[in-house]
């Protein structure tokens, strides 16, 4: 090997040279990066990957903000792009149709994203749609959502041009060179072993500070093999067709390839474009057909056989509603056939939430990976990945994107290919935000399951838990009147059906009874860790020296501080509750495994050798809060739990009826109470003698629907939603957080004086109700000045709340604005926030 040099950056080895692999090198390059070593098992270019037959339709457009960001960067980065005189996007536009209402009104939904993160779209007629599409028939079509600088991607000649430009900068990229092994010593990746594909010699080792996992369809089978991990990923077959030449509908050249818009049919699951003098038809309306990774051709195969392993043989069977309903769209295609030998089953790559899977892996300090990652995202992804290697941080919000998000102990192989299939079938579906899983539900339940069946519990899933979103116990009072639902004072109006899905009138009931009494609420989803060891204290004090943290923890066993993680360049990476339970002992509630991996890696940079525990598993939490909160828990104690004793933002040992409680008084409601923690085998115990301590006082059981109207009533944020690593605390209204060297670092960074803010918005009616990514306006103006974060009725305030990013100067209260809803317009006005109980006199009491 050569000698190293390290003028050229740290020693990088890439597996796997797809439209990832390709657009990492090429970024890692342009940063100074030149030390970098590709290394793919298959030909050059035309690696055998799902680059090379991705039918390369990029569709800018998402309700993920990083999702649709990642795509705009992806065409922004290829615009004018040639290999050798051929281009390599082309942007023709997209049209996405709609043959229903349902469909139409979804399409305005769609065009509220494309609003709010700046895709230029328009609404169009049927007669818009066939002008724009010649031969198209639009007797079905109700309309369509236009996207002009949507574009055709070539993915092998995206590929050869970003890693050609590399080469040339000094990255080598090795063809037909199989990874056997990556090495790793004391929790660090040391190299790569690497073989000629075909060859009988031994191994080569390429040395290596950082290794990137780019392997594509062969990420899951690569990470079990190599790494003894599983990653929530689901190689699945997707139909796609060719039809015979129709010179009566295209008679494009090869090298022009495609003028008109790509099209979108998602009422029947499927895409189409010209192709040439063909029609080129994608079909995600048949069942899933997942791939296990020995049915993937193996690199000695494809190179014996010349077979493409990302391609498997085309089912007929599977194809022929989608091929029916094409030449019900497109007349000139009903006397013409399929070309059967030119289709395919192409392998792509499928997550539980449909997001790819990227950053640092866990306890391998330089071991990341790219994965699950189409030509959509690929170059944007490519983008990010550089500066989060190069620089540490990826520059946009990675919550969504990061491999840490799921939580290790609900990833196995029949997860990942259960939410796999799932997210296939729902590709193009209608999903709406509030919507959850089917599959593999009561995987995971807390020890109070089966009494909030018994009153009528509806659920959703939360990281594999069964969660409780309303009780039907709770629609009559404890004297078996009917409950009336109420919006402050007035009867509560109905929802429009869009807002009236996976909700109920209840909801109001459990928020206003809370409100008024005292409701008892499951929070055993909430992820908990437990840091412990000596040096501990230090160590997260140490944290909040350096600006990691926003302030330091607690001086006193028994303390709680909020606490924000926070970014070099001040983002908040989370928010956390840190409660000293010892000495050197912590309890955090986080809000997922990133905040788990963001610690240990602290950990490894500080040399630090710490116990850190998930402690969600094996326990169980209840959260005890409203007026009478304190009254119902003194009837279970002996100890002292008065204001006196007891006081905010403190926690505690408790025997609860006799059973062994960490009671930390915190509310995220903004009432009276405390989180109580218990191991899951005294849970049962724990519900059943709250609820009989509280029944004088009519204690009800609360949902999460309830729970998230009360924490907008309180102007609490969510992060993930409200905030994420894009925003200051200074922009996100948690100034009151940051203190000592955290405080300073944020001044000198010029991040104490936002731009933009967070903002609370209430709308002029109060009977419309928000989802969140809707645009925001200046009623003057025609183009959107932010977007909707999270939204819902405040029960018992009487409001319809929207918390939105906005521009500093339209965030002074009083500033009348108005927010897009499904293509009409609603006033809102910012108001003082928070909005109950401004004081926090009821929490605090």
């Amino acid at each position: 090997m050569s000698h190293f040099d390290p003028s050229r950056g740290p020693r990088v080895v890439i597996i796997g040279l797809g439209v990832v692999g390709a657009s990492l090198v090429d970024e890692l390059v342009m940063r100074g990066w030149t030390n970098v070593t590709v290394v793919e098992q298959g030909p050059l270019y035309a690696t055998g990957g799902s680059s090379s037959h991705a039918p390369g339709f990029v569709f800018q457009n998402a309700p993920s903000k990083a999702l649709c960001e990642l795509a705009q960067r992806t065409l922004n980065k290829l615009d004018d792009a040639q290999v050798n005189g051929d281009w390599v996007m082309k942007r023709v536009g997209g049209i996405e149709l709609a043959t229903t209402e349902e469909r139409l009104n979804e399409l305005r939904r769609r065009f509220g994203f494309a609003e709010s993160w700046g895709v230029p779209a328009e609404l169009i007629s049927p007669e818009e749609v066939g002008r724009l599409w010649p031969g198209l028939d639009t007797s079905a079509v109700l309309g369509g959502l236009y996207t002009p600088t949507d574009a055709v991607v070539k993915g092998v000649r995206a590929v050869e041009f970003q890693a050609r430009r590399a080469e040339a900068g000094g990255a080598t990229i090795l063809g037909s060179t199989k990874v056997t092994a990556i090495r790793r010593k004391d929790g660090k990746v040391t190299g790569v072993e690497v073989a000629a594909v075909g060859s009988d010699q031994e191994p080569e080792v390429i040395p290596a500070d950082v290794v990137v996992c780019c392997a594509g369809l062969w990420g899951p089978g690569m990470a079990r093999d190599l790494l003894g991990m599983e990653i929530p990923m689901l190689p699945v077959e997707h139909g796609f067709g060719l039809s015979r030449p129709v010179p009566a509908l295209t008679a494009l050249d090869a090298k022009t390839e495609v003028v008109k818009p790509m099209l979108r049919h998602q009422d029947h699951a499927m895409y189409f474009r010209e192709w040439g003098d063909r029609i080129a038809i994608g079909a995600y309306e048949h069942r899933p057909l997942p791939v296990e990774h020995d049915q993937i051709a193996e690199p000695e195969e494809a190179l014996r056989t010349g077979v493409e392993p990302s391609v498997h043989p085309f089912t007929r069977e599977d194809f022929q509603s989608t091929w029916e309903e094409t030449q019900k769209l497109l007349p000139a295609l009903r006397q013409a056939e399929l070309d059967e030998e030119t289709c395919f089953n192409g392998i792509f790559s499928f997550t539980p939430d449909g997001g790819p899977l990227l950053g640092p892996v866990p306890a391998t300090e330089g071991l990341w990976m790219a994965q699950a990652v189409w030509v959509t995202q690929s170059a944007g992804v490519g983008q990010i990945m550089a500066d989060w290697l190069v620089s540490g941080d990826p520059g946009i919000d990675t919550h969504g994107l990061d491999l840490n998000r799921f939580d290790p102990a609900l990833v196995s192989k029949r997860w990942s290919r259960e939410q796999g299939e799932e997210s296939y079938d729902e590709v193009y579906d209608i999903v709406h935000p509030k919507a959850t899983t089917l599959r593999m539900r009561g995987l995971r339940t807390s020890p109070f399951y089966e009494r909030q069946r018994g009153l009528g519990a509806a659920f959703s899933v939360a990281s594999g838990w069964e969660r409780p979103l309303w009780y039907h116990s709770n629609a009559a009072l404890p004297d078996g009147t009917p409950a009336v639902p109420m919006l402050g004072e007035e009867p509560l109006p109905a929802r429009d059906r869009w807002a009236a899905q996976y909700w109920n009138p209840i909801v109001a009931v459990e928020a206003q009874r809370l409100r008024e009494s005292v409701g008892l609420v499951d929070m055993s989803s909430l992820p908990r860790l437990e840091l412990s060891g000596s040096g501990a204290t230090d160590f997260l004090n140490q944290l909040s020296e350096e600006g990691a943290l926003s302030r330091p923890v607690g001086k006193t066993i028994g303390s709680i501080a909020y606490v924000l993680m926070l970014t070099e360049q001040g983002g908040i990476l989370s928010d956390v509750t840190i409660a000293r339970t010892g000495e050197e002992t912590y309890h955090l509630g986080v809000n997922g495994n990133q905040d788990a991996a963001w610690l240990q890696q602290k950990m490894r940079e500080h040399n630090v050798s710490l116990h850190l525990s998930d402690v969600s598993s094996g326990s169980c939490g209840l959260g005890l809060w409203g007026p009478r909160a304190r009254d119902v828990l003194s009837r279970l104690v002996e100890e002292d739990i008065s204001h006196e004793s007891f006081r905010f933002y403190r926690s505690r040992r408790l025997a609860v009826a006799g059973v062994p409680v960490l009671a930390l008084r915190l509310s995220y409601v903004g009432e009276l109470g405390w989180e109580l923690y218990a191991p899951a085998e005294f849970g049962r115990c724990l519900w059943d003698e709250l609820m009989a301590a509280g029944r004088e006082d009519q204690i009800l059981p609360v949902g999460r629907r309830a729970f998230e109207s009360l924490r907008l009533e309180k102007g609490f944020r969510l992060w993930g939603a409200d905030m994420t690593r894009e925003h200051t605390p200074a922009e996100a209204g948690l100034e009151f957080a940051v203190r000592g060297p955290a405080a300073e670092k944020l001044s000198a960074l010029g991040a104490d004086t936002p731009t933009r803010r967070l903002t609370c918005l209430t709308l002029e009616d109060p009977s419309r109700v928000l989802m969140g990514h809707e645009p925001v306006y200046d009623p003057n103006a025609t183009e959107p000045i932010g977007y909707v974060t999270s939204a819902d009725q405040g029960y018992t305030i009487g409001a319809s709340i929207a918390y939105a990013w906005v521009p500093s100067e339209f965030a002074e209260t009083g500033t009348a604005l108005e927010v897009e809803y499904f293509g009409e317009r609603y006033r809102a006005r910012v108001s003082e926030e928070p909005l109950f109980d401004p004081s926090a006199s009821r929490m605090r009491s």
